[in-house]
């Protein structure tokens, strides 16, 4: 665990280690010398009690149970871990190689998906005044079939243009979102270490501006493009778990 946190900083990993022992002294007999004279004790003790001559040998002594053991021999972590870490090391150096250009690719990739943003925002800024044209023309016309010849009373018009305009406007919206694509672009051509978690944060407030933007849209062209924006930075946001 700490190799890897050399080489890793972000994100779960699983490491499998496979280890098979070739060389034949894996295990040891272990002679109980102390179980072999209780044996020997308990023997001598029924030749006396019943006046017989004790004839054990060695060969019948040691097949009594317990007088030998067969024991495990107990690995040398140290040693085992001189082993392993050449091994866990080439592979996170591997790792970070391979991560290098996967990073080289995601950048482009990222790069130009905020690019693209940048051209749906600005449509979605060349369209909101064109929303409220329309809007009063129709209004217009709505109140001229309505009165007829009577004149329309300006003062009224211009009070529900500007209550309109201020629903619908996403002035803010859209200097947020232009502020945090450049800030994402900053913290990608800049920054070279652990930038995953704050392009996570960055794409969160990106996703909050275009559901803003979606919700205020009260005309089929925006909301368009709000979708189309979200889709993006979904996508880009996918990305970015890929991201240390």
């Amino acid at each position: 665990r700490n190799l890897l946190k050399q080489y890793i900083g972000r994100g779960k990993v699983d490491v499998f280690i496979s280890y098979e022992e070739y060389t034949e002294n894996t295990a040891c007999v272990k002679y109980n010398a102390d179980i072999a004279r209780e044996y020997m004790n308990c023997l001598n003790q029924i030749a006396k009690d019943f006046g017989l001559e004790n004839d054990v040998k060695v060969s019948s002594l040691s097949r009594y149970p317990d007088v030998f053991s067969l024991e495990e021999q107990t690995l040398d972590e140290k040693e085992l871990w001189g082993a392993i870490e050449e091994a866990v090391r080439a592979a996170a150096e591997k790792f970070v190689e391979t991560r290098i250009v996967e990073g080289g690719n995601l950048k482009k990739d990222i790069l130009s998906k905020l690019s693209g943003m940048v051209g749906r925002v600005e449509l979605i800024e060349e369209r909101s005044p064109q929303i409220v044209a329309e809007y009063r023309k129709k209004l217009t016309d709505k109140v001229t079939e309505l009165l007829g010849d009577t004149k329309l009373d300006e003062g009224v018009l211009a009070t529900e243009l500007v209550i309109f305009a201020d629903k619908i406007c996403v002035d803010e919206e859209t200097v947020r979102l232009r502020s945090h694509i450049k800030n994402m672009e900053h913290t990608l051509t800049t920054e070279e270490d652990n930038v995953g978690r704050k392009l996570d944060f960055i794409a969160q407030e990106m996703n909050r501006e275009a559901n803003t933007i979606l919700s205020k849209a009260n005309d089929i062209e925006v909301s368009n493009i709000a979708i189309e924006l979200k889709t993006e930075i979904e996508k880009i946001r996918e990305q970015i778990q890929n991201i240390e």
